[in-house]
């Protein structure tokens, strides 16, 4: 009885958090308040109407999304390299999308306007598809080399090496950029949930779907995995298809969300190892969707504290992944590091 006693304590904890998201902040609003708005009545002050529905309920949408996408596409890289470590921009995913932004920095300036007008107008579709096209050029590098690359070790570490290279040719453009502009480009480089609006939603939900989708196909594979390439071979596995599909999955995920947040560190690590201790197993029918609900879950914990409620001041939400994210990952770490002294 423990799996569906925590899938339905996920469920039920994801509602009310999701319901405080939209009622704290600079301005709190009261709860029965909240859901006058939601349900579609005229709450007592007409400016919670604009309040939650043009600001806080997009903001905590993307956050669960995110969260929801980092932690699946986290699960499928740490079985699929078999790393406890390994996270959804180990391929670089993430590198290329910063490499797309900073070419728009370097590139925005003049009659283009400054790249914070850029991001918050009409030019803000311009900065999300250079994200995502930079995301795109890794990762066909990446399924490229795939085809002639047997070892996912070796996969890898590839992906470590294009990581630091275009790491490396991102610092180079900031060098040769004003520095008001590269500060702004290191504000978006912290994430946010913040910036996205109704309209981005109808773009950025469908395209986390689609990733979702593809992670529920990959269940049954992902199981297969667990136990060895060569068991998974036996059984009839095709595995190049299924590292690509793995990859392609987890790659789309974690590409739209650094198009449209930025690249949110820690959670597509610490939420897989969260939901394993969560539900006590290891098959991936249900890790999937315990993994899917403790992301947004979380990602939406964090979104309430980088808003400092009462307050008009907001912390970037790296600051506070990482501070949630940090001690999950020492501490899985520790527990490895006995269970193998353990075992000797």
């Amino acid at each position: 009885m423990r799996v569906p006693l925590v899938l339905a304590g996920l469920v039920g904890s994801l509602a009310g958090v999701f319901l405080l998201a939209l009622a704290v902040g600079s301005v709190s609003i009261p709860l029965d308040e909240t859901l006058r708005v939601l349900v579609g009545q005229q709450p007592h002050d007409p400016r919670w109407t604009v309040v939650i529905r043009e600001i806080r309920l997009p903001r905590a949408i993307t956050a669960a999304l995110a969260g929801a996408a980092l932690g699946v596409a986290g699960l499928q890289m740490q079985t699929l390299f078999r790393n406890p470590l390994a996270d959804p921009y180990s391929l670089g995913v993430s590198s290329g999308a910063s490499l797309g932004v900073a070419l728009v920095v370097a590139g925005v300036g003049g009659s283009g306007g400054s790249f914070t007008a850029s991001v918050a107008g009409s030019g803000r579709f311009g900065v999300v598809v250079a994200s995502a096209a930079g995301a795109a050029a890794v990762l066909g590098a990446v399924l490229l080399l795939s085809h002639w690359v047997r070892s996912v070790v070796t996969l890898l570490v590839i992906g470590v090496i294009l990581n630091s290279a275009v790491g490396s040719l991102v610092s180079l453009l900031l060098t040769w950029t004003a520095p008001q502009r590269a500060i702004q480009y290191w504000m978006w480089s912290l994430g946010s949930f913040g910036g996205t609006s109704n309209g981005d939603l109808t773009v950025f939900a469908p395209v986390i779907g689609v990733g979702l989708g593809v992670a529920l196909l990959t269940v049954k594979p992902l199981n297969a995995l667990l136990l060895g390439e060569n068991y998974a071979r036996t059984l009839g596995l095709r595995l190049r298809r299924v590292r690509a599909a793995t990859l392609l999955g987890a790659s789309l995920l974690a590409g739209a969300v650094t198009a449209f947040c930025g690249p949110v560190a820690f959670l597509g690590i610490a939420v897989p190892h969260l939901a394993r201790r969560l539900l006590g197993t290891a098959d991936h029918r249900l890790l999937v969707p315990g993994t899917l609900l403790t992301g947004a879950l979380l990602a939406l914990l964090c979104s309430i504290g980088s808003q400092l409620p009462g307050t008009d001041q907001v912390v970037p939400i790296n600051v506070i992944t990482s501070l949630v994210g940090a001690p999950i990952v020492i501490a899985v770490l520790l527990r490895a590091r006995a269970a193998t002294a353990g075992i000797a």
